[in-house]
């Protein structure tokens, strides 16, 4: 019978990550990562613009058993070695959430080990524990992605506390969308910043911070539109501009409230870490300007690889470590969820 777990000082766990248009999975054994596999379909994404659900969805039924044997051949053990398996359920598109969870689920019974329902956001907060096998909570988190922008005070390993929001957009999601504007492929975020690198920051655009407000929040929807507004109304005075500025100039706007804001929550704490996670934490730009701020204010920034940063397993496992540990299993009947609140 499905059941009666052990909770073992050095669990084996297996990661596995479907919310979008990574099909991923990953091995750990304690704090140690043994394998991180990643089967993108953002090749094929890029024909249209931006993800597809479906295709998306088809792409994770054909990848998931490969990645997941992949993983565990390249850790050296054995799918019997396995303590507990940990899969993303939210938030993210559904269908493609209900292919590695449906997986999850079927390799967890058969093995009779624990299943780990992982929200996905704390799986980006996780990343951190892979960069930094020493770091401990308190610290400040920066979660920049493209479906949630925040700035977190951890406060252990299970709790955090929202410090502030964004009350529209996402900074991903802008960065998409102004990589649409200047007609740049998919994925916008990585070739925003690519262009950005051979542009000045010369045009006014509003920051993407909300003042005049009881708490602290960010808005990118105005950031956008500016732009948007910038690139047409230029087209129609028949006045040349230099894309390269544009996105720098909106990459300047985009971040540096980030920056700012997350290094003075933590002076403001008390606190001598910062960590940041999401997509938006593998642009150049953002960690320079995190590793420049946090130095003039004497406090340690722990930034995951780029490669942890956007979507994979590897991060979904960590935050597994982190609930097996609490002992926090999942029901086999758990369900995808698409959207999960910030808490």
């Amino acid at each position: 019978m499905y059941g009666n777990f052990t909770i073992k000082e050095t669990p084996v766990i297996l990661g596995i990550e479907s919310s979008c248009d990574e099909t991923a999975a990953a091995v750990i054994r304690g704090g140690k990562l043994l394998s991180s596999v990643i089967i993108s379909s953002a090749e094929e994404q890029a024909k249209y613009g931006g993800v597809v659900p479906e295709i998306a969805s088809r792409v994770h039924t054909d990848a998931v058993d490969g990645a997941v044997l992949r993983a565990v051949k390249e850790a050296g053990i054995t799918l019997k070695d396995l303590d507990a398996v940990a899969v993303t359920y939210g938030a993210g598109l559904l269908g493609a959430l209900l292919v590695g969870l449906s997986f999850a689920k079927s390799l967890a019974y058969s093995l009779n080990i624990p299943l780990i329902a992982v929200n996905h956001i704390r799986g980006h907060l996780a990343a951190a524990y892979l960069c930094d096998g020493n770091l401990k909570p308190p610290y400040v988190t920066l979660l920049a992605s493209g479906g949630h922008t925040a700035i977190l005070h951890t406060k252990s390993y299970t709790e955090f506390e929202v410090l502030g929001s964004t009350c529209d957009d996402a900074a991903g999601e802008a960065f998409d969308k102004v990589a649409r504007i200047l007609g740049l492929p998919y994925p916008g975020g990585p070739n925003v910043q690519r262009l950005a690198e051979s542009g000045k920051a010369e045009i006014t655009l509003p920051q993407a911070l909300v003042r005049n407000s009881g708490k602290m929040q960010f808005s990118y929807s105005g950031l956008k539109t500016a732009v948007m507004n910038f690139c047409h109304n230029s087209a129609q005075r028949g006045e040349k501009f230099n894309p390269a500025d544009v996105a720098a100039s909106f990459q300047v706007s985009a971040l540096e409230p980030l920056v700012k804001k997350t290094v003075g929550c933590a002076v403001r704490l008390g606190v001598n870490t910062v960590t940041a996670g999401g997509g938006v934490a593998a642009n150049e730009y953002l960690r320079t300007r995190l590793s420049d701020e946090c130095a003039k204010a004497d406090l340690k920034l722990i930034l995951p690889e780029k490669k942890y940063c956007t979507d994979n397993a590897a991060m979904i496992a960590a935050e597994g470590l982190i609930q097996y540990r609490a002992g926090n299993f999942a029901a086999l009947d758990i369900n995808a969820a698409a959207q999960i609140a910030l808490q």
